[in-house]
C-alpha cells in the first residue's frame, strides 16, 4: 500500500517535518490519518515515498538557505506537501445544537413508535451524551408515563426527548401525551407526522415560555419538528397562530404573557427535514429536500429576525458515515438516524426482527397502509423481506376503498380475511377492538356505532396496529405478519458493515453506531481534503471501516 501525490503543481505549505517524526509504513500511516484529534502533515521523501506526521515546524528563512545549500537526499527535514487540520466530530454540524440540547454530537436518534426507540435506547445514548427520542407513538398514556419516570430517573439532567405524533384519528391521545409531558416537565419533544399545527403542540410550546431577569424570552419547552413538506415546515418555523393562542388563554391553559411571548419565537427550535425514512415518510430525496428547507429557513429568518435562528437538520437516508458527511456538507445543522438503530441490542424489537433487519438490503423495503392514518390513505415504509405484512395490509386498504361496510364484503373474501389475516371471525375482532378503544379512546367506538365504514376501518386497524407489536414482542406464529418499519438507509448500513464485527446483530449497540457515524464522517472529510490537494489515498484508507469500537 502506498500513498502518493498526484498534483505536483501545488505550492507547498509553509511548514517542514523532521523525517524522524514521520511514519512511512502503511499501518502507522493509517493510525495517524485516523487520529482526528491531531493535524496531519504529509511529506514526500525522495527514497521512502510519502510519509505522515502529526507535527511540523514553520519554515524559516534560515531553513530555506540551509535547504538550498544541501543536496543531501536524506535531508533531516522535508517540506509539507499536503495538510489536514485536526477535524474532530465537533467540527460537524451546528455547535448551537450541541449547546442547546446539552449533547456531544450534532446528532440524534429519532423516535420509532411503540417503544421500539425504547427506554434502554434513550438511556444508553443519553448516558453517552447523545440525544434520543423515546418512541411514545402508539402507546397508552400509562405506558408513556412509565417510560418518563424510568428515563428521568436514569437521566435527571438529560439529554432525552419524547416523541409527540400527530393523531388525527385520536386527538384525545395527542392531548393526553402533551398533558403528561407538561406534568412531568419533559423539556424536549420530537413532533412528527404533523400535517399542520394543532392546539396540542401549540399548548406544549407556549406553556413553557417565560422571561428572564433581563427581559429575554426563555423557551422552557423545546420542539424538534420532523417534516417533509414546505407548507408544514413553514408553520413550525413561524410563530404560533394568534387564534390558537387566544383559545388556549380562554381555556386557562396558558397566560396572556405566554401568548404574547409565543409571537416572538418560532414554533420549533429545530426542523428535521425527513427524507426517505422508515415508517411515516413522503419518500423525499434528501438532496432536494434539505436545500429546499434550508432556503425556506433563510427566508423566514429574514422575515422574523429571530434572536436565535432556527436550525435545520436531516434524517431519512442517513445510514453510513459517507451519507452523514454529505448531509453536513449540504448545510445540515445535525443529522438524525432511525432505521439503523432498530437492529441494535437496546431497541424494543424482538430478536427475530433484529436478526432480519441485520440482513435487509436497500431494495427490501416497500410502502404499506399506516394504522394511525388508515382512512386517509397514508402509507409508511416497511420491510418486505421475510414477511407478508405489506401485501396483506394493502389488500385490506383495497377492500376498505371498495366496500362501505363489513357486511358488504363478499362471503368468500370475508372468509379469506378471517382465515389468513385475522385468524378469527370479524365479529370477535370487533369485540376485541371495542375493548381496546374503551381503554384508549372511547369516542372512537361511539363514532363507529352509526358509521359502518368507520367500523370497518377500526377492525382493519386492529391488524395494522397489532402487527407492529407482534414484531416487537416476537409473537410466535405471526412472523409472516410482522410489520417492520425501515428505510433503504438500513440496507446501505448493512452493506457498509459487512465483514466487520457489526455484521453480527448481537454486537450492534446504538452508542457505538453513533460514534462510527460521526467519527467516520469526520475521517471522510479529512480524506476528501487530502484528495483535493492531490494525495492519492489508497483504497484501504479511503473509507472509514468499523474495524473496532470507537472509544
Amino acid at each position: 500500500m502506498t500513498i502518493s501525490i498526484q498534483n505536483e503543481k501545488l505550492s507547498p505549505w509553509p511548514w517542514q517535518v523532521a523525517s524522524s517524526d514521520a511514519s512511512f509504513d502503511p499501518v502507522n500511516m493509517g493510525k495517524k490519518l485516523k487520529d482526528l484529534s491531531k493535524s496531519c502533515y504529509l511529506i514526500n521523501h525522495p527514497e521512502q515515498g510519502l510519509g505522515v506526521s502529526q507535527q511540523a515546524q514553520v519554515i524559516t528563512e534560515q531553513d530555506e538557505l540551509s535547504s538550498s545549500a544541501s543536496n543531501d537526499a536524506n535531508a533531516h527535514h522535508l517540506p509539507v506537501s499536503a495538510f489536514a487540520p485536526a477535524l474532530g466530530t465537533q467540527s460537524l454540524g451546528d455547535s448551537n445544537f450541541r449547546r442547546v440540547h446539552g449533547v456531544k454530537y450534532a446528532y440524534y436518534a429519532g423516535a420509532m413508535a411503540n417503544g421500539i426507540a425504547s427506554e434502554e435506547l434513550v438511556i444508553a445514548l443519553g448516558q453517552a451524551g447523545i440525544l434520543c427520542s423515546f418512541g411514545a407513538a402508539g402507546l397508552i398514556p400509562s405506558r408513556v408515563e412509565q417510560a418518563i419516570n424510568r428515563i428521568q430517573a436514569a437521566l435527571p439532567n438529560g439529554p432525552y426527548m419524547f416523541n409527540l405524533i400527530h393523531s388525527p384519528s385520536e386527538p384525545a391521545l395527542e392531548r393526553g401525551s402533551v398533558e403528561l409531558f407538561l406534568k412531568h416537565k419533559v423539556r424536549t419533544v420530537e413532533a412528527s407526522a404533523f400535517l399542520g399545527l394543532t392546539p396540542q403542540i401549540v399548548y406544549y410550546r407556549a406553556a413553557g415560555l417565560s422571561r428572564d431577569n433581563h427581559g429575554e424570552v426563555v423557551i422552557g419547552n423545546k420542539v424538534i419538528a420532523k417534516i417533509s413538506r414546505t407548507e408544514v415546515a413553514t408553520k413550525f418555523m413561524e410563530p404560533a397562530p394568534v387564534k390558537m393562542l387566544q383559545q388556549l388563554v380562554d381555556e386557562g391553559l396558558i397566560t396572556a404573557e405566554q401568548m404574547e411571548l409565543a409571537q416572538h419565537v418560532p414554533m420549533a427550535d429545530d426542523i428535521t427535514a425527513e427524507a426517505d425514512s422508515g415508517g411515516h415518510t413522503d419518500n423525499r430525496p434528501l438532496v432536494t429536500l434539505l436545500p429546499t428547507i434550508l432556503a425556506l429557513k433563510d427566508k423566514i429568518q429574514a422575515k422574523y429576525q429571530y434572536k436565535t435562528p432556527i436550525r435545520v437538520g436531516c434524517g431519512g437516508g442517513v445510514g453510513t458515515p459517507d451519507a452523514a458527511l454529505a448531509t453536513f456538507n449540504m448545510g445540515a445543522a445535525f443529522i438524525v438516524t432511525g432505521s439503523i438503530n432498530q437492529a441494535c441490542v437496546e431497541a424494543g424489537a424482538s430478536e427475530h426482527t433484529r436478526k432480519l433487519l441485520a440482513t435487509t438490503e436497500m431494495a427490501d423495503v416497500t410502502m404499506a397502509p399506516a394504522a394511525d392514518m388508515f382512512e386517509m390513505g397514508v402509507k409508511l415504509q416497511v420491510v418486505k423481506r421475510g414477511t407478508l405484512f405489506p401485501m396483506r395490509a394493502n389488500k385490506l386498504y383495497e377492500i376498505y376503498t371498495r366496500y362501505d361496510s363489513i357486511e358488504a364484503i363478499p362471503a368468500d373474501e370475508r372468509e379469506k380475511l378471517e382465515k389468513q389475516v385475522f385468524r378469527s371471525s370479524l365479529d370477535d375482532i370487533w369485540a376485541g377492538t371495542v375493548a381496546h378503544f374503551n381503554e384508549r379512546d372511547p369516542k372512537q367506538i361511539e363514532r363507529a356505532k352509526d358509521n359502518p365504514k368507520r367500523k370497518m376501518a377500526l377492525i382493519f386497524r386492529w391488524y395494522l396496529g397489532l402487527s407492529s407489536r407482534w414484531s416487537n414482542t416476537g409473537e410466535i406464529g405471526r412472523e409472516m405478519d410482522y410489520q417492520i418499519w425501515a428505510g433503504p438507509a438500513l440496507g446501505a448500513f448493512n452493506e457498509w458493515a459487512k465483514g466487520s464485527y457489526l455484521d453480527d446483530y448481537t454486537k450492534r449497540n446504538a452508542v457505538d453506531l453513533a460514534k462510527h457515524m460521526m467519527h467516520g464522517a469526520a475521517y471522510q472529510a479529512r480524506v476528501n481534503l487530502l484528495t483535493a490537494q492531490g494525495v492519492a489515498v489508497p483504497v484501504e484508507l479511503q473509507r472509514w471501516r468499523p474495524q473496532d469500537q470507537v472509544k
